[in-house]
This record gives structure tokens, sequence and C-alpha cells, in this order.
């Protein structure tokens, strides 16, 4: 038996059907109340859990399982510190407890590549690049890695933290999939620094077949990039474009018009409580390079990327289906 954390996600998505489709038995801790017909339709068992901080609960949920993926986390690019500790931090802890005093013997956590922070000009994001987390989703999703890897050190529970690019993919709707497909398909088609700046797609898909290789062949102790080739803007959206038969035109911007309308919309946030539709520290993420290296993935895991061009076929393929765009 497998516990899933996250199961009504994104990545969770695709989790489930994957490591089904790999024969482990999954059971999935969701909230009371959260949508779960997809789940119920899998035929999976549900436990329930108040929040991922609810160690009576977890320590229940983890009883029986031979090993725990927590996919679960708080990804957003503004809010309140707290709310990003309690989940990412606080919740962390709780399961790595939960799984220790239940006996689990391996527990896959699921960090993210962000957690690098500022990259450095010129050098490849590896997993010895060093780590400066510059907004609270990279401080607390660091934290909760490092936190992880103690666990391994200190109470030999058998941890491995896979880290995933930029996820894009059915089901998404955030980050790469609504700044990528949704906004220019929908007619906001502009480019920040000529479009040179380098992103890191991540097919989620291949990111879930990638924790299920760090589930059955990854190092305790190890950290895994799992990330698809890099390319430019530019690059991704010729791709995209070409496929949704849209122009490939857009409009050249400069940074400081696009860094001041997120400033303001950001302040503004602070008195209407919703999340700005451009927060400012979407410039940590797409303001700079990111050359990823899943070499480490590939050779250990036997990991293996989806070419963008399919990725990103098969994703404008579930818009279109669900009648979004």
């Amino acid at each position: 038996m497998l516990l899933l954390t996250g199961a009504t996600g994104f990545l969770g998505h695709h989790l489930v059907s994957h490591l089904q489709a790999a024969g482990y038995r999954v059971r999935a801790l969701v909230r009371p109340g959260s949508e779960t017909t997809f789940l119920e339709k899998r035929a999976l068992q549900l436990a329930f859990a108040a929040d991922i901080g609810d160690r009576a609960a977890l320590r229940e949920a983890c009883r029986g399982c031979d090993a725990v993926v927590h996919a679960a986390g708080h990804f957003r690019m503004w809010g309140n510190l707290c709310h990003f500790w309690q989940t990412n931090v606080g919740g962390t802890d709780a399961v790595l407890e939960a799984a220790l005093q239940e006996g689990v013997q391996r527990l896959v956590y699921v960090s993210t590549l962000v957690v690098v922070g500022r990259t450095e000009a010129g050098r490849v994001v590896d997993e010895d690049h060093p780590c400066r987390p510059q907004d609270h989703y990279q401080r607390t999703k660091l934290e909760a890695e490092r936190l992880a890897l103690a666990y391994h050190r200190n109470c030999d529970l058998g941890v491995v933290v896979v880290r995933p690019g930029a996820l894009y993919g059915p089901w998404g709707r955030y980050a790469f999939n609504r700044l990528f497909f949704e906004d220019p398909l929908r007619g906001w088609r502009i480019k920040i620094h000529g479009g040179r700046r380098i992103t890191f797609p991540a097919y989620a898909p291949d990111v879930a077949r990638g924790i299920i290789g760090a589930l059955e062949r990854g190092r305790s102790g190890q950290i895994y990039h799992l990330s698809g080739n890099s390319l430019s803007h530019n690059e991704a959206n010729d791709v995209i474009s070409d496929l949704a038969g849209i122009s490939r035109r857009r409009l050249p911007m400069p940074a400081w018009p696009m860094v001041l309308l997120a400033g303001l919309w950001t302040a503004a946030s602070r008195y209407t409580g919703r999340e700005p539709y451009y927060p400012s520290n979407l410039a940590h993420y797409v303001f700079q390079d990111w050359q990823v290296c899943s070499a480490k993935a590939r050779e250990e895991l036997g990991f293996e990327a989806t070419a963008f061009r399919q990725g990103a076929s098969e994703t404008l393929e579930w818009y279109w289906n669900q009648g979004i765009l």
C-alpha cells in the first residue's frame, strides 16, 4: 500500500493513474469536502484529514503503508508566509513523523526546482547548484526539503527528494500553463527581454513516471531533477502558436512597465485579498535563465522527457476537449 498526498492537485491527477498502472495500491489523503469524483472513479482508498498538519489522521493514513509520496504543497506566487509555512514545512514535518512512527520504508518528497531561487548566469542548474530562494514558496519548499533529508540522516527514514521543473500538461491552469497556453490563446501576446530567457518545462506525466522511478530506484538521501529540455520563451511560444494555429508574433515589451504593473497589482492585493494576475514574484521565475540538467535522474531513475512539441500538443488537446479555450 502507498499513501499519496496531494492527490486532488494538478500533479496528483497524473500520479494516481500512473501509480495504479505501475501496480501500486494507492491510498489518497484528502480533505473532507474536496472534489474526489476523479479519485472515486479510480477505485482507490481515501483517507481523510482536516489538513496536511493533522498528525493523528496522518498516522492513521500511513498505517499499513510501505511507501509515501508526499506531493501536497501550497504553490502560489503571492500570499502570506504563514500559509506557505503551515502547509509546506509544518505539513511535511507531520507527514515525515507519521511515516516514521508507522514504519514506512520509503518516502518520496516532491520538492521543486525553483528552490534554487536565483540562478547563476552561464551555469547549468544541476543538483549541486547553490540554493538562494527569493520568495515564500521557494524558501518554505527548500526548508521542507532539508527537513525531509534530515529525517533520512537522523532517523534512517528512506527519503528521496525529487525536484520537478515548471509543470505543464493536462489538468494544469496555473503558472506555465497559464502564461504559455492560456494567455496567448486569449489574445495576450507579449514577450519580455526579446523572448530570449530560458525556461524549464516539465511535462506532468513525465514527472509522475520519474516519481515512480524514485520510488523504485532512487538512492535514499539523494536529490533528483525532473525536467524536460530547457528552451527559450521564443521557442516555446513558436511551438504552441504553430500547434494552436495562431500567429507567432509577440509584442516586445520592456521589462520595466511589466515590473511596475506587477508592483501596483501586488500592492492592491493587500486590500482586495485577491492574488494579482501578475504578482511581483513572477519575475523570479521568468526574468532569469533556467538551463536545467536532469542527467542524474536519467541515469539512475530511467527518467525520460517527452518532446515539448508532443507535450504541448496533448496539453492543447486537453484544453479544447474541456471547452476551456
